[in-house]
């Protein structure tokens, strides 16, 4: 699948109880103390897509296949993570893994749930848990540096353009920036995701609240907002209670009628994988048949050879051609051959760059 999101937080901000609703299931044991988590829960959720219910039809689909996203319930970092603090430095590693940082904070009030700091504040805990990502980031990049320098004058080319990258994240990293907001130019984007900075992966700030903050959020909420919008990072309002108990609800009228009582639209699941799929630069184009209609998910960029080769390795190597209609035309056109038959479908090639919800059927040969 290759995306996944990694759910990092200060213990006891409702991770655990995140991800099992987010997965529905209870592979991760939530509970009221810390490093409850030690070793991480990943689980593969459908993303929710009306369109693909809507090709199904349209191509009379014996079954449908949604786009999965991953998702990884990371235990809680505390103050001094990146000293090993904590088994610190166990989790350290697992976030270095995944694509992208859900930062699940604690935006409600509750007697009851242990505070590792004994007090909520919410833009305080985000600054701890980067402090020590950046903390783990210089240690990685001093270290790094040291062979970087001896490569550097034995003439190497290649280790002198790294070192600089290295000597810059160094700077900002030590005035308190974090490694993604370094511009690195085009040619050397590849050498600085080599790096594996923690701080460098775009982050989405999770505001957990209590039931009654669900649909407007709450003093906590608007301070994060405040403060991601001043780091161009992502935020969204969720309250890990209320998805618990809609993930045990499974039809869908009683799900909309129990949101509709809270004032909400939708589960905040599907708020929260949107604004996943904006966090890693996502989109979705289909494929649609007599067998499967499937949502396929790729890097918003990516041309047609290499989004043919997410269905299969043979698909990307004897790349032909791609036949492609677009989501509403081949939905107002009523079906494939309708769209043809009105001009729709369009003979793409190997510098075709895939659009959002673009329908293709793949030519190749091998």
């Amino acid at each position: 699948m290759g995306f996944n999101c990694g759910i990092i937080g200060l213990p006891n901000v409702g991770k655990s109880t995140l991800f099992n609703a987010l997965t529905a299931t209870s592979a991760a044991d939530a509970a009221n103390y810390p490093f409850c988590t030690i070793e991480p829960n990943t689980g593969q959720v459908a993303v929710p897509d009306p369109r693909l219910d809507t090709l199904a039809e349209l191509a009379h689909s014996a079954r449908v296949v949604p786009a999965q996203l991953e998702f990884v319930d990371i235990a809680g970092l505390v103050a001094g993570a990146s000293r090993g603090e904590g088994l610190g430095n166990q989790f350290l590693g697992h976030i270095r893994e995944v694509d992208a940082i859900l930062h699940v904070l604690r935006c409600f009030e509750d007697d009851d749930v242990i505070h590792v700091a004994g007090r909520v504040d919410p833009v305080s805990d985000a600054q701890v848990v980067e402090t020590e990502l950046m903390l783990a980031d210089l240690e990685s990049l001093e270290k790094r540096t040291e062979a970087l320098i001896k490569r550097t004058r034995g003439g190497d080319k290649e280790a002198a353009r790294t070192l600089q990258l290295c000597e810059r994240a160094i700077a900002d990293l030590r005035e308190g920036k974090p490694a993604r907001t370094l511009e690195a130019a085009p040619e050397d984007r590849r050498a600085f995701r080599g790096l594996q900075l923690l701080t460098a992966k775009p982050v989405l700030y999770v505001c957990n609240v209590d039931e009654a903050a669900a649909s407007a959020g709450n003093a906590h909420t608007r301070a994060v907002a405040e403060m991601a919008a001043a780091e161009g990072a992502g935020m969204v309002v969720i309250s890990a209670a209320i998805e618990a108990e809609v993930a045990q609800l499974t039809d869908p009228g009683e799900r909309a009628e129990f949101l509709g009582t809270l004032g909400l639209a939708e589960p905040g699941l599907n708020r929260l994988i949107r604004e996943g799929y904006k966090l890693l630069g996502l989109l979705t184009y289909f494929t649609a048949g007599p067998k499967e209609a499937r949502a396929w998910t790729i890097p918003a960029g990516t041309r047609a050879p290499q989004a043919a080769g997410r269905i299969h390795t043979d698909f990307e190597r004897g790349f032909i051609a791609a036949d492609t209609i677009a989501y509403d035309d081949y939905v107002a056109a009523g079906g494939e051959h309708k769209a043809k038959g009105a001009g729709k479908m369009r003979t793409e090639g190997k510098d075709y760059v895939v659009r959002e919800g673009d329908v293709i059927e793949f030519k190749f040969n091998v």
